[in-house]
C-alpha cells in the first residue's frame, strides 16, 4: 500500500514504452531498439538479406562459401538473416549489421515432411550472438501445423522475456495455394500468436494481406527470377504497404549481386519505379558493381 505521505508524480514521457511507427504497439526500450535496427526509422522500411538456406537445402548455389558471397553485400543490407553456424563460421564479429537468427529447423529437402520444424537454437544462444531478432517458420494448413505453431509460441515467450523480436516465416507447402486468402490467414495467425514481424510471399491482392495483419510484413524473395521481375515484385509489395523485403536468391544468385541489392534498396527505401531500379542495376553492373556504400 502506498503511504499517504508519498506524492506519486507522473513519470517523464521518455520513461514510457515507445510505440513502433508501423504497428503502433507499445514496446519496452530493448524491443523497440531492436525493431528499429531491423526496420529503419528513417524510411519505415528494410532490406533484409536472407542467407539461411543451408539449414535445410545444404550448400545452395551462390552460398557455397557464405563469406565470399555475403561480404560485398553487407554494406547494403539492413539486416542479415542466417543460422548460428553460418554466423559463427562465415561472418566476422566486427561487422556492424543487425542479425536475425534462424531458430527453427529439423528437416531437409530430402524429407517428405519438409518444414516440419522445431526449435533448433536456444534464446540463450541468440543472446550470446547479440541478435536483433529471431526467425521461426510455421506451416499453417499442413498436417503438422500444430507442432510448428506451438513451437513458435514457445520461441515468442522466451524471446519476449528478453526484448527480442520474433519474425514469423509463413512457409508454404507444395500442396498449398499461394493466394491472398491463405497468406492473410497465415500472417494474421502469426501476428495474433505474438510475431513482431511476418515474412510471407507476395501474391495478387497483397494489400489485403498487409491490411489484415497488425504487425509489419516483409516479403520473401522465393526462387530466382529475372532481375526486372524481382524488382517489380518488390515494388508491388512496397506499394501495397509492406515494410520491406527479405530476399536471398534474387540477390545472391543475380548476375551482379551488389548491383541487384542496390537496385532493391532503391525500390524499398526510395520508392524507385521498377524500370528505374533496373536501369540502375544495369548501370552499376556495366561499371563493375559500384563501390560506394549505402
Amino acid at each position: 500500500m502506498v503511504s499517504p505521505h508519498i506524492s506519486l508524480m507522473p513519470l517523464p514521457t521518455f520513461f514510457y514504452p515507445p510505440a513502433h511507427p508501423l504497428s503502433g504497439a507499445l514496446m519496452d526500450w530493448g524491443m523497440a531498439n531492436r525493431m528499429s535496427r531491423i526496420i529503419k526509422p528513417e524510411s519505415g522500411k528494410t532490406v533484409m538479406l536472407a542467407v539461411d538456406h543451408g539449414y535445410f537445402m545444404g550448400p545452395t548455389t551462390g552460398l557455397e562459401n557464405i563469406k565470399k558471397t555475403v561480404d560485398p553485400l553487407l554494406p547494403y543490407a539492413d539486416t542479415l538473416m542466417l543460422t548460428r553456424g553460418a554466423l559463427r563460421n562465415y561472418v566476422s564479429p566486427d561487422v556492424d549489421v543487425p542479425i536475425v537468427l534462424r531458430v527453427s529447423g529439423g528437416t531437409s529437402i530430402l524429407n517428405k515432411n519438409l518444414l516440419h520444424e522445431g526449435i533448433v537454437a536456444s534464446i540463450e544462444d541468440a543472446i550470446r550472438l547479440n541478435v536483433a531478432g529471431v526467425a521461426f517458420s510455421i506451416m499453417v494448413g499442413a498436417e503438422f501445423e500444430r507442432d510448428t505453431i506451438l513451437a513458435f509460441t514457445e520461441v515468442v515467450d522466451e524471446a519476449q522475456a528478453y526484448g527480442i523480436p520474433v519474425i514469423a516465416v509463413t512457409a508454404v507447402g507444395k500442396e498449398m495455394v499461394r493466394d491472398a486468402r491463405y497468406m492473410s490467414l497465415a500472417s494474421r495467425i502469426a501476428a495474433e500468436l505474438g510475431a513482431s514481424i511476418v515474412k510471407t510471399y507476395y501474391v495478387d491482392g497483397f494489400k489485403e494481406v498487409v491490411e489484415t495483419c497488425p504487425v509489419p510484413i516483409v516479403i520473401a524473395g522465393g526462387k530466382k527470377l529475372p532481375e526486372p521481375e524481382a524488382l517489380k515484385m518488390a515494388s508491388g509489395a512496397i506499394k501495397s504497404g509492406a515494410a520491406g523485403v527479405d530476399m536471398g536468391r534474387n540477390i545472391f544468385q543475380s548476375s551482379d549481386p551488389v548491383a541487384m541489392i542496390r537496385a532493391v534498396r532503391a525500390v524499398v527505401h526510395d520508392n524507385a519505379k521498377p524500370a528505374d531500379a533496373f536501369a540502375l542495376f544495369q548501370n552499376l553492373k556495366k561499371k563493375g558493381k559500384g563501390k560506394s556504400k549505402k
